[in-house]
């Protein structure tokens, strides 16, 4: 997959790889990161970085629910110098969702992938990535799940 490097518009690749415990105190302690992501160590959480590069460019944290054939981000978030207008490296966000799309095939969820966002967040995941209302969060089927794949991953 691709990362595209905002300054000189290149394109730059990229890993995603589950988190090792020791990577939940470095993530901690870098002050890059909002939320306290050792508190998502009971579910499936993923990180993005430059192959080749320790710096964690982003993470998602995933709770599988498997009676309902879908995977639920529980938690998405780009480090402090990779979102916004000014954000270093572009796409982490849709490589993250896009690769949880892959894990939904993967598992057999044909795709399915929800997500609860914040409310003032709603209308980009909707604009960004595909997602539709979906009883009280947003999600996206195999449809858009395929859509996210090729644009994401498969460059």
């Amino acid at each position: 997959m691709k990362l595209i490097s905002m300054r000189p518009g290149e394109e730059t690749e990229a890993e995603i790889t589950e988190m090792e415990e020791d990577d939940y105190e470095r993530i901690a302690l870098s002050g890059r990161f909002a939320f306290d992501w050792r508190k998502e160590k009971g579910n499936l959480v993923y990180k993005i970085r430059l192959i080749g590069r320790e710096e964690v460019l982003g993470l998602i944290s995933l709770i599988d629910v498997p009676k309902e054939y879908r995977l639920h981000i529980n938690l998405i978030e780009s480090s402090v110098d990779n979102r916004g207008k000014n954000k270093l490296i572009g796409r982490i966000p849709g490589c993250l969702i896009a690769y949880t799309a892959r894990l939904a095939f993967d598992k057999g969820y044909a795709g399915f992938v929800s997500l609860r966002p914040k409310t003032e967040l709603i209308d980009h995941y909707i604009t960004a990535y595909g997602f539709k209302p979906q009883g009280i969060g947003l999600a996206i089927d195999q449809k858009v799940s395929q859509a996210l794949i090729l644009k994401y991953l498969s460059r």
